[in-house]
């Protein structure tokens, strides 16, 4: 068996961090299930290529929240995160041979980092752009990204309208900024180690000194 891996909302400021791994027996298993980077899919194609992966192969999904994302940041690089985490996916679903969306500007350094962490013979081989190349590496994009927008619905319920969790989305930096101001903190569902919520708590800070020095 080969696999694919990638992740969703690894550059989100806003909600989890969620890695997939798609397996299968067959380059030709894809034939018939049109896979392509999850980004140049609408919602509602890509809904129907999860439902079209998740019953006819099979794969394994990791959800890592905001505190936990912070709390490993501590003693690690995203970096090394995203490599522990394509282990952790790769390592349920035990394959010969494992094709990853490279996280590192060096794709076969990051390749090594993935190997590092598995326990058992695999051949890792990270790509650049390897969700838009490799069909079981789309397969596995698909499955992360509707699984992390169901996640971002279920969060939007609870909070309001929080856009897309994404650094560039005014939604999202207007939820934040709206949250931090009324609260003194980030939401439980922020990064707090992204240097976005850094600076717009920084930026909420200082706004409030200067309220009490004007008071004065």
């Amino acid at each position: 068996m080969f696999a694919g891996v990638d992740e969703a909302g690894k550059g989100a400021v806003l909600g989890p961090l969620v890695v997939a791994a798609v397996g299968c027996n067959r380059d030709t298993d894809f034939d018939t299930i049109p896979v392509r980077d999850s980004k140049t899919l609408t919602p509602a194609a890509r809904t129907d290529l999860f439902g079209r992966i998740t019953s006819s192969m099979i794969y394994t999904v990791l959800v890592i929240g905001p505190g936990e994302i912070d709390l490993k940041r501590h003693s690690m690089t995203m970096n090394q995160l995203m490599a522990r985490s394509h282990a952790d996916v790769i390592r349920e679903l035990r394959p010969e041979i494992a094709y990853v969306d490279a996280c590192d500007v060096i794709a076969p350094r990051y390749g090594h980092a993935v190997s590092s962490h598995l326990d058992f013979p695999c051949q890792v081989i990270a790509k650049h752009h390897a969700d838009a190349t490799i069909p079981v590496v789309s397969a596995a994009g698909i499955v992360a990204k509707v699984v992390r927008d169901r996640l971002i619905g279920e969060l939007a319920e609870e909070y309001g309208e929080i856009g897309s969790g994404y650094p560039s989305d005014g939604t999202t930096i207007g939820f934040l900024k709206n949250y931090i101001a009324g609260h003194g903190r980030p939401p439980p569902i922020a990064r707090s180690s992204w240097e976005t919520t850094r600076q717009i708590l920084c930026r909420a800070e200082q706004a409030e000194l200067s309220f009490f020095s004007n008071d004065e």
